[in-house]
C-alpha cells in the first residue's frame, strides 16, 4: 500500500478557515435569493389581484356604460313623445273643426 500523507495543523486549519468562509459566502448569497423569492412571488400576488380588480372596473365601466346610454336617450323620448301629442292634438283640433263646420 501507499505511503500515507498527514497535513499538518496550519495547513488544515487554513482549509478550513476558507471552507468556512466560502459557506458564509453561499448562505450570504442563498438568503439574498431567498429574499428575491419571497418578493418575486409577492409581487405575483399583488399582479393577480390587480388583474381581477382592472377586470371587475372593466365590468362596471361596461355596466355604467349602458345605464349613461339610457340616460341620454330619455330626453330624446320624451321630446319624440311630446311632439307626437302636440301633432295629435292638433290634428284632432283639425277634424274637430272640420267635423264642427260640417254639422252646422
Amino acid at each position: 500500500m501507499g505511503e500515507q500523507q498527514y497535513v499538518s495543523c496550519e495547513a488544515f486549519s487554513e482549509s478550513t478557515r476558507r471552507i468556512d468562509a466560502e459557506n458564509e459566502r453561499q448562505n450570504y448569497r442563498l438568503g439574498a435569493l431567498e429574499t428575491s423569492q419571497k418578493q418575486i412571488a409577492e409581487l405575483i400576488a399583488s399582479v393577480k389581484v390587480m388583474a381581477i380588480n382592472i377586470e371587475n372596473m372593466a365590468k362596471e365601466q361596461v355596466k355604467q356604460g349602458v345605464r349613461l346610454q339610457a340616460i341620454e336617450e330619455k330626453p330624446g323620448k320624451r321630446w319624440d313623445t311630446v311632439i307626437a301629442c302636440i301633432i295629435t292634438g292638433l290634428v284632432s283640433a283639425a277634424i274637430s273643426a272640420a267635423v264642427s263646420g260640417f254639422v252646422r
